[in-house]
């Protein structure tokens, strides 16, 4: 042990004014001690406007559980950006992300990155993942809501033949549906993982306003666990159906959501924001997130769900008020930690960073 101290030290001095690990990261892009990192190692077109990005993590990365999320970062005219993507790999192997060209961030990704781009990482997280003991289970999903459940599927359906999984997916055409085409061979190749692919463009939305519609598509739904990731009013239908049900026959239904209802949008007065820490000062209107704000005006704003569930951006405030978006309350005293990510200035405010 003292002889490896001595190692370090005499390195130390060698590199200096760098630390060693920073001639190691000009080795290997994946090495540094002070943040995770992830190389990419292919790009797969998914449909005109979505692609798979998988990269394989350095030291430091958690295996993850089929159904989690991770924030990534991306650097944007020398600004870097987080935001959260779900994992479309199969627990146990290299992550992967799979993005749809929505946004500057998520444009990037699925435009421009190509193998060896180096992505910024923080650990996998989330609760919507598979039971603990097997059941029957039923995945509906829409859009893009089908990406962490593919990593359900991923993971479980190969290796449990005998699993009995029903998957309702809707997509607006048979061009747009992620995954259409591994889901067609699992199916052919699996005979208890039934897909069935609901196309809005050629026969509406799908109706969730009763249960008759549900049950002729899968008649034995109320005995399954049930999954649903999705569009914010998708995903209010499926739970509307579920408490209506409840009562009778207590199916369970777990959601995961991509975003959440903001009360901004109604032309609320803002204020002068100021960074102290970053000592930056920006006008900001009342119905923006000061997450938000902050990232576009540069500032390292620490981030997860970004819909008020993880508690990720918690700050300080220093002085002022905000609103809360969800809920359109104002609030505020100094000290009080406030989520960034759901909140936005009414009025002069001063943050911790």
């Amino acid at each position: 042990m003292i002889r490896l101290r001595k190692l370090a030290r005499a390195a130390s001095l060698l590199t200096t004014p760098l630390a060693p690990e920073d001639i190691l990261s000009l080795f290997n892009p994946v090495f540094s001690a002070r943040q995770l990192r992830g190389v990419v190692t292919r790009v797969v077109p998914e449909t005109a406007d979505s692609a798979t990005i998988f990269f394989r993590p350095g030291r430091g990365w958690q295996a993850h559980l089929a159904g989690q999320w991770a924030r990534i970062g991306v650097e944007l005219d020398g600004v870097r950006h987080w935001r959260s993507y779900s994992l479309s790999a199969p627990a146990g192997e290299d992550p992967a992300i799979t993005v749809s060209d929505m946004g500057a961030v998520s444009g990037t990704l699925v435009r421009n990155t190509k193998p060896g781009d180096v992505l910024f990482l923080a650990p996998p997280q989330g609760d919507f993942v598979l039971p603990e003991h097997p059941r029957p289970l039923l995945m509906l999903t829409a859009g893009s809501g089908i990406t962490p459940v593919m990593s359900m599927i991923r993971t479980l359906v190969p290796h449990r033949p005998d699993s009995d999984v029903v998957l309702i997916h809707t997509a607006r055409t048979p061009a747009d549906a992620i995954f259409r085409e591994e889901l067609a061979e699992l199916a052919d190749q699996f005979p208890n993982f039934r897909v069935i692919h609901w196309f809005t463009g050629e026969r509406g939305r799908l109706d969730f306003s009763s249960a008759a519609g549900l049950e002729q598509l899968c008649p034995d739904w109320r005995q399954r666990a049930a999954y649903a990731c999705g569009p914010e009013s998708f995903l209010d239908d499926a739970e509307a159906l579920w408490d209506a049900e409840t009562a009778a026959a207590e199916p369970s239904l777990t959601i995961e959501r991509f975003s959440t209802k903001l009360a901004g949008g109604e032309g609320h007065d803002g204020g002068l924001v100021t960074f102290e820490a970053s000592d930056r000062e920006v006008e900001a209107d009342g119905d923006t997130p000061l997450l938000d704000v902050g990232e576009d005006a540069g500032i390292l704003m620490p981030s997860g769900c970004r819909m008020g569930i993880c508690h990720s951006c918690l700050i300080p405030l220093r002085a002022g008020q905000v609103r809360d978006l969800r809920t359109d309350e104002v609030h505020g005293e100094p000290g009080q930690l406030i989520q960034t990510c759901v909140s936005a200035a009414a009025g002069p405010v001063n943050l911790d960073l």
